[in-house]
């Protein structure tokens, strides 16, 4: 099953809840699945338990404590920003190379593992990098990528362009989770039935607090 990494069209899509669900999937069907959000923003402590590492370590049945964050998230910053923003708030800056060497020993230790990105796919992570080097960089895990994507007005044209560059970069997605938005204007359905037919793989529909199958994806 080897490695799958969670990406997005942009960010607070569902790319956690789909994280933790897989994670939670994962461990019913007896694999001992581990998880990594290796890179978070907007972190602190008094808001801890309602944070994206805070979801992993439940679904990885943790103690949810902010003193566990290492366990999921090696790079924490306060600032809800862009990671080479919120980095560069602390005075600090994420080592590209240190990054991609965590995730591959990670890799070669726990089968499966499920990474998951930061914002969406082009968001930056230093002066240089995005979340799309940091995959392509992964790719010695043989990295199966997921991607989740939203179903507000407009985001049938960023999964079509966030597809296109994962496919340029040979990052062919194992499926599309459209996550329900709160604003869509129209049903999910139809929505996951024209990005399905545009992006000729399978696409998922995940209604709000909604648990499809996704582990049966990775069997």
């Amino acid at each position: 099953m080897s490695t799958i990494f969670v990406t997005s069209s942009g960010t607070d899509i569902g790319k956690t809840y789909v994280s933790a669900l897989l994670v939670r999937q994962l461990l019913a069907k007896g694999l001992a699945v581990r998880a990594l959000k290796p890179i978070v923003s907007g972190l602190d402590e008094e808001s801890f338990a309602a944070s994206d590492p805070a979801a992993l370590l439940a679904a990885l049945g943790e103690l949810v404590e902010f003193d566990n964050a290492d366990i999921v998230s090696r790079w924490r910053f306060r600032a809800a920003l862009s990671p080479d923003m919120a980095a560069r708030r602390e005075g600090a800056e994420i080592d590209f190379g240190e990054l991609v060497h965590h995730c591959l020993a990670r890799a070669a230790i726990h089968d499966p593992l499920v990474i998951e990105g930061v914002g969406g796919l082009m968001v930056p992570l230093d002066d240089s990098r995005t979340v799309l080097d940091w995959m392509i960089a992964l790719k010695p895990a043989s990295i199966v990528p997921l991607l989740v994507v939203g179903s507000y007005l407009g985001s049938i044209s960023h999964t079509l362009t966030t597809l296109d560059v994962m496919r340029r970069n040979d990052l062919e997605p194992r499926a599309i989770v459209v996550s329900e938005s709160l604003s869509a204007p129209v049903p999910l359905e139809e929505t996951v039935e024209t990005i399905t037919r545009f992006a000729g793989i399978e696409t998922i529909a995940l209604p709000r607090n909604g648990e499809p199958d996704l582990a049966s994806l990775f069997e």
